[in-house]
């Protein structure tokens, strides 16, 4: 099982532990979760190596279910427990303001176990009938179904930062005023996030709050209040705003930007430094005199630390690395000098290489690959040996004819072959500037045998990046098993990258393989996987993932110069 599968079991335990009223156990089992689904490296190597107990929140009780998991594929602790309640109250326990207490009050005194009873319940009006319960509680419960409905499931970042930065641009257009900022997971740039958090900097937050709802996309008003409010837009995403005084915006950008682990640790540091640290500043704890507040710099700096990005702040070693002044500098878009991974009309790409190399350099890049797919994925009209040196001639005449502005890269994105072997033979691949490695098919092989086929293509000598590394694509196909560090060790020696495929859907590497990628000592290329010029904006999204991946910019081939990368790319293609 891989690590979210074993963070998700323990999470389930939580909600469970939840709704019997249990104190203390659920949120240790949650801290657990997180820290699991979090690691930079597979759960299971270090259940084998003696390990668990160095997972922050794992003790000798959780490292033993968890070894139980590894080795059974469930957990006996967790079957107890679902025996002792109906699931249906764990979809209930998901609707906003139901909490644990009202879950089982609902069980306990109307029978209700699952979302349809207790949408029959509430057309029927009988929840106004008990102890604390009225029609107020009602609406709030059919709405919060709603917006759970609205939901529906986690949004890509590509759904949710464009329609979040032209709120934030609204905003800020109609206040006159630089203190607007998309917070919350959103702004951490999680891969997939619930919904989306704005935050506003303010002393009058009544004309706000007015401006917030009057967004020309707000479908429904779910509430307004003097400093919080809630609204669905048309397409169905809810945003949520918080307004504090300017005073206290710094120190609010860092709470309501989180994570709930670093904001824990950023409290526990100011307690000893005899400051009380909260969304509204940083004090002394004597005296209650204000610190800081107005700045996240200067919250940071009370603390006797440096700035931390957003992207860093998931409590996984970031403060201990502000302390001793290891904090990486992050890579930045603007560091990033071209695109690697891009698809044309030559297989299943929209557009012509003219269309393409044009939108390289409306984004200012030196280079751009054109790598369209070898012929074994027939789905995608992938291109013969033929075809491909057809290819070569027109993109060498395309990059003459557009005066050489950006260069083209002639590439393939080359199936790898269940043996390892790849799709076109050497002679063919050693004419390209680049080579892009992917599997595209076999995903559920045998670990050894995955890990194999991977190791094999790395050291064939005709790959320079291995392509959407893990295969998966979020929220549809987990990634496929094969040994990380193996492959990892692989790269390293013969000098492949390995992709960050900035499609919003893949992310993969993901950032905690980032992370141990660079720890590993290989180096990262990001490419869009784009099939259209459009597309090519992904490459905000692979930053992205880079940066939560602790990655800086010697460390993304992206970030070479056009020279710097013809030098590169030459000493490989020999």
């Amino acid at each position: 099982m891989d690590n979210r599968a074993v963070a998700a079991i323990f999470y389930e335990v939580a909600d469970i532990l939840d709704l019997q009223g249990v104190t203390f156990k659920p949120n240790a089992y949650r801290r657990a979760a997180r820290s699991i689904e979090q690691l930079d490296e597979d759960i299971s190597r270090l259940s084998s190596e003696g390990r668990l107990q160095e997972i922050p929140g794992v003790g000798e009780s959780v490292a033993k279910k968890i070894d139980e998991i590894l080795s059974t594929g469930k957990l006996s602790y967790l079957d107890k427990l679902r025996a002792q309640i109906p699931q249906g109250l764990l979809d209930i326990l998901r609707v906003p303001d139901v909490g644990p207490k009202t879950a089982m009050v609902l069980y306990k005194e109307l029978g209700i176990s699952d979302m349809e009873q207790l949408r029959t319940a509430l057309d029927e009006h009988r929840l106004r009938g008990l102890k604390g319960f009225g029609e107020k509680t009602e609406e709030r419960i059919r709405q919060g179904i709603g917006t759970l409905e609205a939901k529906g499931r986690r949004l890509y970042l590509d759904e949710a930062y464009p329609v979040a930065s032209a709120y934030v641009e609204f905003l800020k257009s109609r206040e006159s005023s630089e203190l607007v900022s998309i917070a919350g997971s959103l702004r951490r740039g999680k891969e997939t996030v619930g919904d989306i958090d704005i935050l506003v900097g303010e002393d009058n937050p009544e004309h706000v709050m007015n401006g917030f709802v009057s967004y020309p996309h707000v479908k429904e008003v779910l509430m307004k209040g003097p400093t919080k409010s809630s609204v669905i837009l048309k397409n169905g995403l809810q945003v949520d705003i918080r307004v504090v005084e300017t005073k206290s915006y710094g120190a609010a950008l860092v709470y309501f930007t989180g994570s709930k682990d670093h904001n824990v640790d950023l409290r526990r540091r100011g307690i000893e430094r005899g400051l009380k640290v909260s969304e509204y500043g940083a004090f002394e704890r004597d005296s209650g005199k204000l610190v800081a507040g107005d700045t996240e710099e200067a919250v940071y700096r009370a603390l006797g630390l440096p700035y931390i990005e957003p992207e860093l702040r998931e409590s996984l070693g970031e403060i201990k690395a502000a302390e001793a002044g290891r904090l990486p500098t992050l890579v930045k878009q603007s560091d990033i000098k071209g695109d690697f991974h891009v698809h044309t009309n030559w297989s299943d790409g929209s557009s012509p290489i003219e269309d393409v190399v044009s939108r390289a350099n409306d984004l200012g890049y030196q280079y751009v690959a054109i790598t369209d797919h070898s012929p074994s994925l027939k789905i995608t009209h992938g291109l013969t040996a033929d075809r491909l040196r057809q290819q070569i001639d027109a993109i060498r005449r395309t990059e003459e004819r557009l005066g050489g502005r950006t260069r083209v890269l002639a590439g393939c994105e080359v199936d790898i072959k269940a043996d390892g072997s790849l799709d076109h033979p050497s002679s063919v691949l050693k004419d390209l500037d680049i080579v892009i490695g992917s599997a595209h098919s076999r995903f559920k092989m045998e670990k050894g045998e995955m890990t194999k086929r991977i190791v094999t293509a790395i050291e064939s000598g005709g790959i320079d990046v291995l392509g959407h590394p893990t295969g998966r694509i979020i929220g549809q196909r987990n990634p496929y098993e094969f040994d990380v560090q193996r492959v990892f060790s692989a790269a390293k020696e013969s000098g492949v990258c390995m992709e960050i495929n900035a499609f919003p859907n893949r992310l993969d590497l993901s950032d905690a393989h980032c992370r141990l990628a660079k720890e590993s000592g290989v180096r990262m290329s990001i490419g869009t996987d784009a099939h259209s010029p459009d597309q090519m904006d992904y490459m905000f999204y692979g930053v992205t993932t880079a940066r939560r991946g602790w990655l800086e910019a010697g460390n993304v081939l992206n970030t070479m110069t056009a020279r710097e990368l013809s030098t590169f790319l030459r000493s490989r293609r020999g």
